[in-house]
């Protein structure tokens, strides 16, 4: 049974940690609402680039002439993984899920014959990863310095994807992150980004009202390597709204599970300390009597 001073240094050490998992859900809390709104701010322009990017691939998609973002190289064997997770743990679920989901689609594609390599944005993921995949690993994104994300971190990641896939490293890149719903919910998504994804019908018709100048091919020669750069931002900024949810809901759970621990351990030390209590007594009074 632990001494009474066993259980006091116990009780203490749990009240420490309760503080400081109270602190960093009121850190995630914040960070979470800034966070939160700059990916709800970045969905409409992000859709709108979606569905403009929708109508001119529905009329140049078939022509010989079109960007090779658009119309691939012609195969699919060779595969690059980004895949985004956190610089820092202690957020539940939030790095394993992303990594899960990457884990199954480069499983997959090996099963099928194909060709994969990795690129990792975040620490977490890369050493998750780093043993079943690490002979794959291109190269990796260390954003640990970065207190906000901002387009330029897109835009760096684009560039390097872009340069690698006119390289010819790459037929098909694949982005891996957790798509922002509330605080108890981030969905593991996985989005092709290049070539790009065949439009829905009724973004392609609605583009048939349009006319383009100069001309949809010329003008997808530059929206291309934009919307690449556009949906890596629009990815990052659902995971870090993600990350902060998910660090929040992580350390609400730890405060309350160290609360429960601490009660558990003042009644222990209670008992203890009422039935050393009864022995003294009980040792006195048999002395006494003995006298």
């Amino acid at each position: 049974m632990p001494s009474l001073k066993d259980l006091k240094n116990r009780i203490g050490s749990v009240k420490n940690t309760r503080k400081i998992t109270k602190a960093m859900q009121m850190v995630a809390a914040a960070k979470l609402r800034r966070a939160q709104e700059a990916a709800e701010a970045a969905r409409p322009y992000a859709d709108r680039m979606a569905a403009v990017m929708a109508g001119l691939t529905a009329n140049a998609a078939g022509s010989e002439s079109a960007p090779r973002l658009l119309a691939g190289t012609g195969s699919d064997q060779k595969h690059l993984l980004i895949v985004m997770t956190a610089e820092r743990g202690l957020a539940g679920g939030f790095n394993s899920s992303i990594v899960k989901l990457a884990r199954q689609h480069a499983e997959t594609l090996r099963g099928q014959g194909k060709d994969v390599t990795m690129l990792t944005v975040g620490k977490k993921g890369r050493e998750q990863l780093k043993r079943d995949f690490g002979d794959v690993f291109v190269n990796h994104v260390d954003l640990s310095e970065v207190k906000r994300v901002g387009y330029e971190n897109a835009r760096g990641i684009a560039d390097e994807v872009l340069d690698r896939f006119e390289a010819g490293e790459f037929d098909v890149a694949t982005i891996f992150y957790n798509r922002f719903e509330s605080v108890i919910s981030q969905i593991p998504t996985a989005r092709q980004v290049i070539p790009a994804e065949a439009p829905q019908a009724d973004a392609a018709d609605a583009s048939a009202l349009y006319d383009y100048e100069p001309g949809e091919e010329a003008i997808l020669a530059d929206l291309l390597p934009r919307s690449v750069a556009t949906q890596i931002f629009a990815a990052l900024l659902e995971n870090a709204a993600s990350e902060q949810g998910a660090r929040m809901s992580a350390m609400d759970n730890a405060t309350r599970n160290a609360g429960e621990m601490i009660d558990k351990l003042t009644t222990e030390y209670n008992r203890t300390r009422q039935a050393a209590i009864t022995k003294e007594l009980i040792e006195i009074i048999s002395g006494a009597e003995a006298l």
